[in-house]
């Protein structure tokens, strides 16, 4: 059965229009009555991808490995795998408490992706790779990678699978090295977003729950991994929890860029002084959050006026009832669930590759955490999640220039103590204030004077509230005391407003008449020395959103990073810093794989009447240059009818799906529910919809001619889906 192509244009084009309607209501602010609630929206729609290619900016692993050959440049990856891993790993500072790399890895034999089937049967001799970068920049200048740059590698297809940020632009690309093999010749393409949204339904990077049974964390995966007998890049196939569980932090912090790249652009407002001079505050507390450590800071009159309060009000305005974040979370799978061991029968180990429907990437995921204009601590979410755009390196530069720098008369805040002195090498120290003000922790001792310590606690009514500081003794000491420097991770200590915390002078006293000996607690102080400094930062921004560059700095576009820390060490005298990457600026234009088909979308140029029955549906996903998922719609109107009929029992039992309740689906319906929108459709008008009806009814057709059965989900899926023939016909 087709439908005439003449109904299928004017559905196509009821479609689109629909559509654009409904992205013009949900762009309107609709009031909040007591009858009808205001929805949240979502910050990122998975059925509207973006564009395929960036219009401004590339990807971090362009920047990374773009290499200049004259008036031009290229992509240059190193090879094998494991020289690719030690290239990225030389950009990450290395964390000297921690044996695991800067860049996490880990082994997935089993797993979701779409190259899930690529090593099939031997999929423990050939493992996915998932890398995952979680580390900041070796030294200042360098690409920021942390949180913003993810590959899957599949040896035996020869692809990489990319996912790396792209700053101007403000999100993550999806891209594909190609014949990454011995004595290949790697290409570099961007990938089919509306493919890559299906699963990556946030735009950004998934993985699953803990505990992560699909990794090598599973001790039956390690297991079955080394008795394959192979090595696999340099990683150990044996690995603890600790890998996978620092991937998925990574994978949260970055689904949380697009909140903050869509609040930092239009929370403000547009391009007035105002909403400039609002971003420039968002700027300056970005900047004190990661200064200080993360602490909880008290907002000030000028933050209230200038950044808060108008915030509220145009998110109130575009996003009455909230925002809501991506989901990055999906289900745990042990694939190995109950197997003694690993079969030797390539059929039997074939079935482990399939994915019940509950497992699926594609199912619809539940919304993750609600962001509302009016809830207290909103503000403090945005800063933090600008924060996450502040490298190691720009604190550590930061912190150097405002060393260099006079900054205003310091404040000087007394506490009295008790000092144990019980211990010869050792003073305690207990520090107390009204005002809630505390200070302990020990000092280390040698011939009765003080050399250094360790502040377990730092609390001030301030709300600074630092644990774990230690204590560098500046000058000499005596016996009645010393001068110390407090510091956390090798730079000062700032307290919650992100004033550098000069000195705490440690005075000893005697001992009170009648105490006892002079071994005992006495009397004592301790003078805090607090430079505000952040004052000189402030005073910086404050002339960078007033001068002639603040239209492009603080401008309704992405959080353009290096070009305001570029600004801003400027406008502080630092040197000047040279920045990494500029090569990628000499690449040729980006391209895709192949031509993408947008959901909905049938080429003018297809006549045949086939064709134009499947390919609004399905060609978004499966007429594309790469075998995985099955391009079953690629190629000449013979090849591809060859093909649609050699896929018909996945192709029914797909289209069947929709029939069934969700609870008891074997596999997910396609098209995927969250793609439905870009069809102007939802899961219930997709059931019911005489299109789908029609696509059945082809299907169910080809199977009776070649059965002379109708066909049933029951049987068809008796033996498993992964027992289906492949939709793609051997060569």
């Amino acid at each position: 059965m087709r439908l005439p192509a003449t109904s299928l244009a004017m559905l196509r084009h009821l479609a689109v229009g629909f559509a654009a309607g409904l992205a013009a209501l949900v762009a309107m602010p609709v009031p909040a009555t007591e009858a009808q609630p205001v929805a949240a929206l979502p910050v990122v729609n998975p059925a509207d991808p973006g564009e395929h290619l960036p219009s401004q900016g590339r990807s971090l692993f362009e920047e990374l490995f773009a290499v200049r050959r004259g008036a031009a440049a290229q992509i240059e990856v190193p090879f094998p795998f494991a020289a690719l891993l030690a290239r990225i790993d030389s950009q990450l500072q290395r964390d000297p408490a921690s044996p695991l790399p800067p860049a996490k890895r880990v082994l997935i034999p089993l797993g979701r992706s779409l190259q899930r089937t690529a090593a099939a049967p031997d999929f423990f001799v050939y493992p996915r790779v998932l890398v995952a970068v979680d580390s900041p920049p070796v030294a200042a200048g360098g690409p920021l990678l942390k949180d913003r740059l993810y590959l899957g590698y599949q040896e035996r297809s020869a692809v990489i699978e990319i996912i790396s940020y792209n700053e101007a632009a403000g999100r993550f690309e999806f891209q594909l090295l190609k014949d990454y093999r011995a004595g290949g010749k790697p290409r570099l393409v961007y990938a089919n977003r509306s493919l890559c949204f299906a699963c990556h339904q946030n735009g950004s990077p998934i993985f699953s729950r803990a505990l992560w049974d699909e990794t090598n964390a599973n001790a039956k995966v390690a297991a079955t991994l080394l008795a394959s007998g192979q090595s696999f890049y340099g990683i150990p196939p044996e690995r603890g929890v600790d890998v996978p569980y620092a991937i998925d932090n990574a994978s949260e912090r970055a689904n949380g860029f697009a909140l903050t790249q869509l609040l930092w652009r239009a929370g403000c407002g547009g391009s007035t002084a105002e909403a400039r001079g609002c971003r420039a505050g968002l700027f300056a507390a970005a900047l004190r959050h990661a200064l200080s450590g993360g602490q909880t800071w008290t907002p000030d009159a000028r933050f209230v006026q200038a950044v808060d309060k108008p915030l509220r009000e145009q998110a109130r305005v575009r996003w009455p009832g909230g925002l809501t974040a991506g989901n990055a979370d999906i289900p745990n799978r042990n694939p190995l669930q109950g197997v003694n061991s690993w079969p030797a029968d390539s059929t039997a180990r074939m079935a482990f590759s399939e994915v019940p429907a509950r497992f699926d990437p594609l199912l619809a995921r539940p919304a993750g955490a609600l962001w509302r204009p009016d809830a207290p601590d909103a503000l403090r979410q945005l800063v933090a999640g600008l924060a996450e755009f502040v490298a190691d390196p720009d604190r550590r530069q930061l912190e150097s220039a405002l060393a260099e720098r006079a900054p205003p008369a310091a404040q000087r805040l007394r506490v009295p103590c008790r000092i144990d002195t019980q211990v010869a090498s050792r003073w305690s120290l207990r520090c107390t204030a009204a005002g809630g003000s505390l200070l302990a922790g020990t000092l280390s001792v040698h011939g009765g004077r003080p050399r250094g310590g360790r502040l377990t606690r730092l609390a001030l009514p301030d709300g600074t509230a630092l644990n774990n500081l230690g204590l560098t003794l500046i000058g000499s000491a005596s016996e009645a005391g010393a001068t110390l420097s407090p510091q956390a991770d090798g730079l000062p200590a700032r307290n919650a407003a992100a004033d550098a915390i000069a000195s705490i002078e440690i005075r000893r006293g005697e001992a009170r008449a009648g105490e006892g000996r002079r071994d005992e607690p006495v009397d004592g102080e301790a003078i805090l020395e607090i430079r505000p400094d952040f004052a000189i930062v402030q005073q910086a921004i404050d002339r960078l959103a007033s001068g002639p560059q603040a239209a492009s700095l603080f401008g309704p576009v992405p959080f353009q990073r290096r070009a305001l820390f570029a600004a801003l060490f400027a406008e502080l005298g630092a040197p000047l810093v040279v920045p990494c990457c500029e090569a990628a600026e000499y690449l040729p234009p980006p391209r895709l794989e192949g031509a993408a088909v947008a959901p909905g979308q049938t080429p003018s140029s297809t006549a045949d009447p086939l064709l134009r029955a499947f390919q609004p549906y399905c060609a978004a996903c499966h007429q594309t240059a790469e075998a995985f998922p099955p391009n079953f719609l690629q190629g000449t109107a013979a090849e591809v009818g060859v093909r649609l009929r050699h896929c018909a029992p996945r192709l029914y039992v797909r289209l069947a799906m929709a029939d069934m309740p969700p609870a008891q689906r074997a596999k997910t319906p396609m098209p995927p529910e969250s793609m439905l929108p870009a069809f102007a459709s939802d899961p219930q008008a997709w059931r019911d919809s005489p299109l789908r009806s029609a696509l059945l009814a082809q299907v169910t057709q080809w199977l009776r001619a070649e059965t002379g059965q109708p066909p049933q989900v029951e049987t068809l899926l008796a033996g498993g889906y992964e027992a289906l023939r492949p939709c793609l016909p051997a060569h």
